[in-house]
Protein backbone atom coordinates (compact mmCIF):
# COMPACT_ATOMS: atom_id res chain seq x y z
CA UNK A 1 0.00 0.00 0.00
CA UNK A 2 1.38 3.44 -1.03
CA UNK A 3 1.75 6.39 1.55
CA UNK A 4 -0.77 8.08 -0.80
CA UNK A 5 -3.09 5.30 0.09
CA UNK A 6 -2.54 5.44 3.43
CA UNK A 7 -3.23 8.97 3.63
CA UNK A 8 -6.35 8.30 1.55
CA UNK A 9 -7.98 5.68 3.87
CA UNK A 10 -6.76 8.71 6.91
CA UNK A 11 -8.60 10.66 5.75
CA UNK A 12 -11.41 8.53 5.31
CA UNK A 13 -11.88 7.28 9.39
CA UNK A 14 -11.00 11.33 9.50
CA UNK A 15 -14.77 11.83 7.86
CA UNK A 16 -16.62 8.89 9.46
CA UNK A 17 -15.58 9.73 13.05
CA UNK A 18 -18.60 11.18 14.05
CA UNK A 19 -20.51 8.31 13.37
CA UNK A 20 -18.18 5.51 13.29
CA UNK A 21 -19.41 4.18 17.06
CA UNK A 22 -23.14 3.80 16.43
CA UNK A 23 -22.63 2.69 13.08
CA UNK A 24 -20.29 0.13 14.47
CA UNK A 25 -22.68 -0.96 16.74
CA UNK A 26 -26.21 -1.07 14.54
CA UNK A 27 -23.93 -2.49 11.85
CA UNK A 28 -22.58 -5.76 13.97
CA UNK A 29 -25.47 -6.23 15.79
CA UNK A 30 -23.75 -5.50 18.94
CA UNK A 31 -21.30 -8.12 18.44
CA UNK A 32 -18.42 -5.69 18.65
CA UNK A 33 -18.77 -5.68 22.17
CA UNK A 34 -18.40 -9.50 22.60
CA UNK A 35 -15.38 -9.45 19.87
CA UNK A 36 -13.85 -6.84 22.27
CA UNK A 37 -14.71 -8.61 25.61
CA UNK A 38 -13.06 -11.68 24.04
CA UNK A 39 -9.43 -9.56 23.19
CA UNK A 40 -9.43 -8.14 26.48
CA UNK A 41 -9.54 -11.76 28.21
CA UNK A 42 -6.57 -12.69 26.26
CA UNK A 43 -4.58 -10.33 28.62
CA UNK A 44 -1.87 -12.06 30.33
CA UNK A 45 -3.03 -12.53 34.77
CA UNK A 46 0.91 -10.72 35.17
CA UNK A 47 -0.30 -7.76 37.38
CA UNK A 48 0.30 -3.76 36.05
CA UNK A 49 0.65 -4.96 31.98
CA UNK A 50 1.89 -2.18 29.99
CA UNK A 51 -0.58 -2.60 26.70
CA UNK A 52 -0.12 -0.78 23.00
CA UNK A 53 -3.63 -0.91 20.95
CA UNK A 54 -2.45 0.01 17.34
CA UNK A 55 -5.06 1.50 15.39
CA UNK A 56 -6.80 2.33 18.48
CA UNK A 57 -9.51 4.90 16.73
CA UNK A 58 -12.08 6.28 19.31
CA UNK A 59 -10.22 4.05 22.43
CA UNK A 60 -13.31 1.14 22.77
CA UNK A 61 -10.40 -1.53 22.44
CA UNK A 62 -8.77 0.27 25.24
CA UNK A 63 -11.76 0.76 27.49
CA UNK A 64 -12.59 -2.82 26.84
CA UNK A 65 -8.86 -3.60 28.43
CA UNK A 66 -9.08 -1.01 30.84
CA UNK A 67 -12.65 -2.61 32.39
CA UNK A 68 -11.01 -6.16 32.27
CA UNK A 69 -7.67 -4.48 33.61
CA UNK A 70 -7.99 -1.73 35.61
CA UNK A 71 -4.53 -1.23 36.90
CA UNK A 72 -2.63 -1.74 33.70
CA UNK A 73 -0.91 1.54 31.98
CA UNK A 74 -2.50 2.01 28.44
CA UNK A 75 -1.34 3.07 25.23
CA UNK A 76 -3.10 3.69 21.83
CA UNK A 77 -2.12 5.28 18.52
CA UNK A 78 -3.58 5.84 15.50
CA UNK A 79 -3.12 8.04 12.41
CA UNK A 80 -6.90 9.67 12.48
CA UNK A 81 -6.42 12.30 14.66
CA UNK A 82 -10.56 13.03 14.49
CA UNK A 83 -10.83 9.42 15.59
CA UNK A 84 -8.39 9.82 18.55
CA UNK A 85 -10.26 13.23 19.75
CA UNK A 86 -13.46 11.16 19.96
CA UNK A 87 -11.31 8.74 22.01
CA UNK A 88 -9.64 11.59 24.31
CA UNK A 89 -13.28 13.02 25.22
CA UNK A 90 -14.26 9.05 26.13
CA UNK A 91 -11.42 8.88 28.05
CA UNK A 92 -11.60 12.62 30.05
CA UNK A 93 -15.48 11.71 30.81
CA UNK A 94 -14.33 8.79 32.48
CA UNK A 95 -11.32 10.54 33.91
CA UNK A 96 -9.02 7.12 33.46
CA UNK A 97 -5.61 9.41 33.43
CA UNK A 98 -3.54 5.49 32.94
CA UNK A 99 -4.70 5.94 29.39
CA UNK A 100 -2.91 7.59 27.11
CA UNK A 101 -3.28 8.37 23.57
CA UNK A 102 -1.00 10.00 20.19
CA UNK A 103 -0.84 10.21 16.39
CA UNK A 104 1.17 7.52 15.12
CA UNK A 105 2.31 5.44 12.68
CA UNK A 106 2.18 1.39 13.17
CA UNK A 107 5.14 1.11 11.20
CA UNK A 108 7.54 3.67 13.02
CA UNK A 109 6.00 3.18 16.70
CA UNK A 110 7.40 5.98 18.68
CA UNK A 111 8.20 3.72 21.62
CA UNK A 112 11.76 2.02 23.05
CA UNK A 113 12.07 -1.24 22.63
CA UNK A 114 11.19 -3.68 25.16
CA UNK A 115 8.24 -1.46 26.27
CA UNK A 116 5.12 -2.92 26.58
CA UNK A 117 3.56 -6.84 27.82
CA UNK A 118 0.79 -6.99 25.07
CA UNK A 119 0.29 -5.61 21.97
CA UNK A 120 -3.41 -5.29 21.00
CA UNK A 121 -4.65 -4.47 16.91
CA UNK A 122 -8.40 -4.46 16.58
CA UNK A 123 -10.00 -4.72 12.63
CA UNK A 124 -6.93 -2.12 12.04
CA UNK A 125 -4.03 -4.60 10.52
CA UNK A 126 -6.36 -4.60 6.99
CA UNK A 127 -5.45 -0.74 7.15
CA UNK A 128 -1.72 -1.23 7.75
CA UNK A 129 0.32 0.32 4.98
CA UNK A 130 3.09 -2.30 5.53
CA UNK A 131 2.23 -5.69 7.72
CA UNK A 132 5.67 -6.96 7.66
CA UNK A 133 7.23 -3.70 9.19
CA UNK A 134 4.43 -3.42 11.27
CA UNK A 135 4.66 -6.97 12.68
CA UNK A 136 8.85 -5.86 12.95
CA UNK A 137 7.96 -2.60 15.11
CA UNK A 138 5.27 -4.31 17.27
CA UNK A 139 8.24 -7.25 18.08
CA UNK A 140 10.57 -3.97 18.83
CA UNK A 141 8.73 -2.86 21.13
CA UNK A 142 7.39 -5.68 23.05
CA UNK A 143 9.18 -7.13 25.96
CA UNK A 144 10.33 -10.99 25.87
CA UNK A 145 7.55 -13.06 26.62
CA UNK A 146 5.55 -10.40 24.95
CA UNK A 147 2.37 -11.12 23.07
CA UNK A 148 0.45 -9.83 20.90
CA UNK A 149 -3.62 -10.36 20.13
CA UNK A 150 -4.90 -9.14 16.56
CA UNK A 151 -8.34 -9.05 16.29
CA UNK A 152 -9.86 -8.83 12.50
CA UNK A 153 -12.55 -9.88 10.53
CA UNK A 154 -12.81 -12.68 8.36
CA UNK A 155 -15.20 -14.99 6.32
CA UNK A 156 -17.10 -17.96 8.08
CA UNK A 157 -16.36 -21.16 6.91
CA UNK A 158 -19.78 -22.94 6.90
CA UNK A 159 -21.43 -22.37 3.16
CA UNK A 160 -24.90 -21.07 4.03
CA UNK A 161 -23.31 -18.36 6.84
CA UNK A 162 -20.87 -17.64 4.62
CA UNK A 163 -23.17 -16.72 2.04
CA UNK A 164 -25.68 -14.99 4.47
CA UNK A 165 -22.58 -12.87 5.34
CA UNK A 166 -21.40 -11.75 1.74
CA UNK A 167 -24.92 -10.25 0.63
CA UNK A 168 -24.88 -8.52 4.28
CA UNK A 169 -21.16 -6.85 3.52
CA UNK A 170 -21.87 -6.54 0.00
CA UNK A 171 -25.42 -4.69 -0.36
CA UNK A 172 -26.85 -3.96 3.45
CA UNK A 173 -23.53 -2.80 5.20
CA UNK A 174 -22.47 -0.17 2.73
CA UNK A 175 -25.98 0.72 1.72
CA UNK A 176 -26.92 1.31 5.84
CA UNK A 177 -23.24 2.78 6.83
CA UNK A 178 -23.26 4.55 3.65
CA UNK A 179 -27.15 6.47 5.12
CA UNK A 180 -26.15 6.88 8.44
CA UNK A 181 -22.05 8.33 7.60
CA UNK A 182 -22.87 10.10 4.76
CA UNK A 183 -19.76 8.12 3.59
CA UNK A 184 -20.98 4.74 1.34
CA UNK A 185 -17.54 4.36 -0.06
CA UNK A 186 -16.15 4.16 3.28
CA UNK A 187 -17.91 0.94 3.56
CA UNK A 188 -17.57 -0.45 0.37
CA UNK A 189 -14.15 -0.17 1.16
CA UNK A 190 -14.55 -2.21 4.28
CA UNK A 191 -16.20 -4.92 2.14
CA UNK A 192 -13.00 -4.70 -0.27
CA UNK A 193 -10.58 -5.47 2.31
CA UNK A 194 -12.19 -7.94 4.30
CA UNK A 195 -13.20 -9.97 1.27
CA UNK A 196 -9.13 -9.50 0.54
CA UNK A 197 -7.73 -10.03 3.68
CA UNK A 198 -5.88 -13.40 4.29
CA UNK A 199 -7.66 -16.59 5.32
CA UNK A 200 -6.88 -17.62 9.04
CA UNK A 201 -4.44 -19.98 8.25
CA UNK A 202 -2.61 -17.89 5.85
CA UNK A 203 -2.25 -14.81 7.90
CA UNK A 204 -1.11 -17.07 10.82
CA UNK A 205 1.39 -18.03 8.28
CA UNK A 206 2.40 -14.30 8.22
CA UNK A 207 2.88 -13.75 11.57
CA UNK A 208 5.05 -17.02 12.31
CA UNK A 209 7.32 -15.91 8.83
CA UNK A 210 7.68 -12.64 11.25
CA UNK A 211 8.93 -14.56 13.86
CA UNK A 212 6.14 -15.07 16.25
CA UNK A 213 5.15 -18.41 18.23
CA UNK A 214 2.71 -20.42 20.26
CA UNK A 215 0.31 -18.84 17.42
CA UNK A 216 -3.52 -19.88 18.27
CA UNK A 217 -7.06 -18.57 15.80
CA UNK A 218 -9.89 -18.47 17.48
CA UNK A 219 -13.32 -17.76 15.12
CA UNK A 220 -15.90 -15.36 16.83
CA UNK A 221 -19.61 -15.03 16.19
CA UNK A 222 -19.02 -18.52 13.45
CA UNK A 223 -16.15 -17.39 11.95
CA UNK A 224 -16.89 -13.48 10.87
CA UNK A 225 -14.29 -11.92 12.95
CA UNK A 226 -10.81 -14.00 14.45
CA UNK A 227 -8.42 -13.57 17.08
CA UNK A 228 -5.36 -14.34 16.29
CA UNK A 229 -2.96 -14.52 19.60
CA UNK A 230 1.25 -15.03 19.64
CA UNK A 231 4.00 -14.55 21.37
CA UNK A 232 7.67 -14.10 21.67
CA UNK A 233 10.61 -15.41 22.59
Amino acid sequence: MSHTKQAEICQMFDRIAPTYDMVNRILSWGQDHRWRKALALKLPAKRELRVLDIATGTADVLLALHEERGDSCLWGIDLSASMLALGQEKIKVRGLSQINLQVADACALPFAHNNFDVVTIAFGIRNISNIAQAFAEIKRVLKPQGQVHILEFSLPRNKVIKYCYLAYFRYWLPLVGGFLSGEREAYKYLNRTVESFPEPQIFSGLLAQAGFSNITITPLSYGIATLYSAGIA
